[in-house]
């Protein structure tokens, strides 16, 4: 296997020059470009063709979600590792969606980075533990709570029991008659399973339906 042939993106003139004083040092890595903003990046790749792109995220002209996406339209087999500051979900979401292959934070070591170019030339991705974890957590399905089984007309009742009214008062209150109140009670009763008034106005409140004095 030849070299891995890597382009370098940040607006940073001293953290991209940082980047690629010490990955000209490796012998396995071969440099061929370097890009300050998103606009630059993608007219380099469609020349040189690279393996692997270093991708800052934040720049002034063309970010690096901007630069991902375009450039993979055209170049699919690239490998994207975004290398960043940031985290946060309005930066990591939109990144992967368009395509980044790693994301990495600028706090990686230099050994970390090449090992990232590396296994990213094998195929192999790499994710900073801490966007890995808000991943997992996007992707988990929430958690239901019993009370997302409730009618809308349910809840209501269920509110009203939190407050202490009686079913003549629930009555009124939702100007439903009070036959139809005794049916709501118990089928709230059963979805929640609980077994009084009592216990459904004790969820109400726990669950933040209601707010007690």
């Amino acid at each position: 296997m030849g070299k891995i042939r890597v382009v370098v993106v940040d607006d940073h003139e001293m953290v991209r020059k940082g980047i690629l004083s010490y990955l000209e040092t490796e012998p396995g890595i071969e440099i061929v470009g370097e890009a300050d903003c998103g606009f630059k990046a993608v007219s380099l790749v469609k020349d040189v063709k690279p393996d692997v792109v270093l991708m800052d995220l934040l720049m002034e002209k063309g970010t690096g979600i901007e630069a991902t996406r375009e450039i993979l339209s055209f170049y699919p087999e690239c490998k994207i590792i975004i290398i960043t500051s940031f985290y946060d979900d309005d930066q990591v979401f939109p990144a992967i969606e368009a395509g980044a292959f790693s994301y990495m934070l600028k706090t990686a070591t230099a050994a970390e980075v090449i090992a990232a170019i590396e296994k990213a030339a094998r195929g192999e991705t790499v994710i900073e533990p801490k966007v890995a974890n808000k991943m997992m957590r996007k992707l988990r399905p929430q958690e239901r709570k019993p009370h997302d089984e409730l009618t809308e007309r349910e809840l209501d009742v269920l509110k009203c029991i939190g407050e202490g009214m009686t079913n003549q008062q629930i009555s009124e209150e939702l100007f439903i008659g009070v036959k139809t109140v005794k049916t709501h009670v118990s089928n709230i009763l059963g979805k929640l399973g609980l077994s009084d008034r009592t216990q459904a106005a004790v969820y109400a409140n726990r669950n933040g339906f209601i707010k007690l004095p």
